[in-house]
């Protein structure tokens, strides 16, 4: 299946551009990437499930690093900031991946109508895990990327193919844990919704019992589950989404570093720059001029 599967992701991103980058693919869920070098990439994951075909990967969450290499994937069931790093890519031999994102509707749909429920592990667990991508549910994304092939169909056929996938998650070897991803008002939820008052008040000082209140927990156990689902303080969480924008702004915007600062929140220039150069390796206005050049 590796090699089959791997074809056909080349085989699009060689029809759509061809070379190294991200390749979305239109009216579905899913992108594609190719790298030929090694390289580190800190965005905010979403819900996915995102498949290393070939070639090797980490994700740096908080103080964890999780590796996967082909045909494993990671999942993930809450935004998370994070260092997406390939480890192993070459001209030869590039790193090639495929992610595909949750659609919870579709999920809760497929999970009603299964026969034996699962029954959602109830302790505080994180939210993010490596599996093994094999069988049917390799063959089930190869399909999703055959239907590429004939763009008019996937509006039709993709929701069909995302009911497939979704069942065999749901009754595969990891059930359990995605099954809190299917299940309303678990705490994976109530965090979730912490989590989305914090990405829309990330520049604000924002008081953990508020937080607590949004996923309507008491604050001891709000904060228990927060790091025991996201391998963060909420505090943390809120310095990366903090960090993550900035550095988006000293890209796209013409301000300077001070101006950034204050915008994303931080009351001292000095402290943001320390941070920034911790958390990215490099000074804010250096890393700036870098990314610049690059995209010019």
């Amino acid at each position: 299946m590796t090699p089959t599967l791997l074809a056909a992701v080349n085989a699009y991103a060689d029809a759509h551009g061809g070379g190294e980058g991200y390749f979305p693919i239109s009216n579905a869920g899913l992108h594609i990437i190719r790298a030929f070098h090694e390289m580190d990439n800190h965005y905010v994951y979403q819900p996915s499930l995102c498949i290393t075909l070939q070639g090797g990967k980490e994700i740096l969450i908080g103080e964890e690093t999780l590796s996967y290499g082909p045909m494993q994937c990671l999942v993930i069931g809450l935004d998370l900031p994070a260092c997406g790093r390939i480890v192993t890519a070459s001209s030869d031999e590039p790193f090639v991946g495929i992610t595909i994102e949750f659609d919870i509707a579709i999920m809760r749909e497929v999970r009603d109508k299964l026969e034996t429920p699962i029954v959602a592990t109830t302790n505080p667990v994180r939210s993010m895990f490596v599996a093994d991508v094999d069988g049917a549910l390799a063959d089930c994304v190869l399909r999703m990327v055959r239907l590429t092939e004939t763009p008019q169909a996937i509006p039709i056929l993709y929701p069909a193919l995302m009911r497939e996938f979704y069942y065999w998650l749901l009754s595969g070897p990891h059930a359990s844990e995605l099954w809190r991803q299917a299940v309303p008002d678990t705490h994976l939820e109530r965090i979730g919704r912490a989590i989305h008052l914090l990405r829309q008040n990330f520049a604000k000082t924002l008081r953990v019992e508020r937080l607590a209140e949004a996923a309507n927990m008491s604050p001891s156990s709000f904060h228990q589950h927060f790091k025991a689902l996201t391998a963060m303080s909420p505090l943390q969480y809120q310095k990366q989404l903090r960090l993550l924008e900035a550095r988006r702004l000293l890209t796209a915007e013409a301000l300077n570093v001070a101006e950034v600062a204050y915008q994303v929140g931080y009351e001292s220039a000095s402290q943001f720059s320390r941070e920034y150069s911790r958390t990215f390796g490099i000074a804010p206005k250096r890393d700036a001029m870098n990314l610049k050049a690059a995209l010019a």
